[in-house]
């Protein structure tokens, strides 16, 4: 079966021309004009992938993204942008991008970057055999099966990486992973992104569990990496 892609692009130039490149590799390729219609299509549709352009007209590409994450929309989003300082990809990844390219771009490198996604994709939808449903550490409860988590009995909103980040390191408490070992089993071997990846991820974690317990979750080893530090 082939991979559906979501374009959401309001040049129609670039939307002609990412559709007909992406079909000549073998992609179902549906095309949106504008932040409601990508909201519309992605509710109400299967795709495997979402290309999703930033300055759109009526909703920017970053409010159309919080949205979907909001709702529980999990598809695999690359936003393109042609803004590239690095405080856009930061937003970007915070609200549940799972990778950034800045315009103009390369066909070889898009199609590089989505391979490398929706591989990533398809290696989290297969559950690793340390995996358990249910990880439970003193106050904090996360349920890997409905993707939620709890602290003191109370909901803690994660975007995708944030969850997934917290949910690795959770189930093995005390253990200390590099910052490359995170990435790679996160984000994926495939990731162009670097280790401040890591580092921006887990500074948000703290963040938001420091504010629920004001506990400090995370042990960081420097030089090394991080470790999941429970309360005693």
């Amino acid at each position: 079966m082939r991979r559906r892609i979501l374009i959401v692009e309001d040049d129609r130039t670039l939307r002609q021309a990412l559709t007909f490149n992406l079909e000549r590799e073998g992609y179902e390729v549906r095309g949106a004009v504008d932040g409601q219609q990508a909201l519309d299509w992605a509710r109400n549709d299967q795709f495997d992938l979402m290309l999703l352009d930033v300055m759109l007209p009526g909703m920017s590409g970053i409010e159309v993204l919080r949205v979907l994450r909001s709702e529980g929309v999990a598809t695999p989003v690359i936003v393109l942008s042609a803004k590239g300082d690095e405080i856009d990809r930061v937003v970007g990844l915070k609200v549940g991008a799972d990778d950034y390219v800045a315009k103009p771009f390369s066909r070889p490198e898009l199609l590089a970057r989505i391979e490398a996604v929706l591989r990533r994709d398809r290696g989290s939808s297969v559950t690793a055999p340390e995996a358990e449903d249910r990880i439970e550490v003193g106050a904090l409860a996360i349920d890997r099966a409905r993707r939620e988590v709890s602290l003191n009995g109370e909901p803690l909103r994660l975007t995708l990486k944030e969850f997934d980040l917290l949910a690795h390191l959770a189930a093995h408490p005390g253990r200390i992973f590099t910052r490359d070992q995170l990435l790679t089993r996160i984000w994926g071997l495939d990731y162009a992104g670097d280790e401040r990846t890591v580092d921006v991820h887990v500074s948000w974690l703290r963040g938001k569990l420091r504010a629920a317990d004001g506990h400090d979750y995370f042990r960081t080893v420097r030089g090394v990496g991080y470790a999941f530090a429970p309360r005693d």
